[in-house]
């Protein structure tokens, strides 16, 4: 486990710390379909009508695999009933390299797990159950659970997923697939994601995720790139030092294509096909993209 705090890594404390952040919110209302926030009646768990299928989960009661989808499909299905009453909050961590770098106060990375730890939080303070998943085939998704053993367990994973770039990372697009198989319509998806991963999601996928699911991307950047000075910078690259001129228009130009506008390109499309999208840099606030009172967040 990680035990570094100067940014370079996550802690578990810290991320337990930002648990005072969802306590100072108010829970969000309820909305159609539990998108905006718990079921007004206090029963929770499984009644006798049944309302869908989905992709089967740890944690998932064995007594209520559908089996014909699972026979059908190739691959286990659990059944849902409509007395389930907690919406579900599943974070998808990207694990890509480029998050794991900052010049001030801390790592993407590090930002991204503060940003899903409040996430976390605020889901089981909405009266939510919690789950998280990276793209991965090695690692089982962490599975849906409520209350603070929920939090934890997500939390523990997020500490792992961003000490250091995963040797098995297969990409954000994997993780988002295998995610829409987990979700039920009317649960909320939020994913931790560098902008140069969003951009290799085909924009045809949003609309149809969003039409059935509350989806909000969090982008993390980092100040230098989006703001590069125009001046001559050292980087280390492949165990050789290079020099950067940042001030040469061509060299300029190539940095914006790779860092600046992807995340511009995300801040502006992603609204337009039903997704909110909160652009977060490094230093900001790690709570800085929650919804003041319960409403939905905004587009940075």
């Amino acid at each position: 486990m990680a035990t570094s705090d100067d940014g370079i890594a996550p802690t578990l404390a810290e991320l337990v710390a930002l648990r005072a952040i969802a306590r100072r919110r108010k829970p969000a209302r309820q909305g159609r379909h539990s998108i905006a926030g718990p079921a007004a009646s206090s029963l929770r768990g499984r009644g006798m009508e049944y309302a869908e299928s989905r992709e089967y989960v740890p944690g998932d009661d064995v007594r209520h695999i559908d089996w014909r989808l699972t026979a059908r499909s190739g691959r286990t299905h659990t059944k849902l009933f409509q007395a389930e009453r907690e919406r579900l909050t599943l974070i998808v961590a990207d694990t890509s390299p480029r998050l794991y770098f900052g010049t001030r106060v801390r790592f993407k990375s590090t930002q991204a797990a503060r940003a899903g730890a409040v996430a976390a939080w605020s889901a089981i303070r909405d009266g939510d159950r919690v789950a998280a998943l990276r793209g991965t085939s090695t690692e089982a998704p962490v599975p849906p659970a409520s209350g603070t053993h929920g939090a934890l367990r997500v939390l523990d994973a997020l500490v792992r997923w961003y000490a250091r770039p995963p040797e098995d990372d297969q990409g954000l697009a994997f993780a988002l697939d295998h995610a829409a198989r987990l979700l039920r319509p009317g649960s909320r998806l939020i994913v931790l994601a560098d902008p140069d991963s969003i951009a290799a999601i085909p924009e045809s996928d949003w609309p149809r995720w969003a039409a059935h699911h509350e989806i909000s991307v969090l982008l993390l950047f980092d100040a230098l790139e989006a703001a590069p000075p125009d001046a001559t910078l050292p980087f280390q690259v492949g165990g050789q030092r290079v020099q950067l001129d940042l001030a040469d228009a061509a060299q300029r130009q190539r940095w914006e294509q790779l860092f600046s506008r992807p995340l511009e390109a995300a801040v502006r499309n992603l609204p337009k096909r039903g997704v909110r999208a909160h652009a977060l840099r490094g230093d900001a606030p790690s709570e800085s993209w929650l919804p003041a009172g319960g409403a939905a967040p905004q587009v940075a």
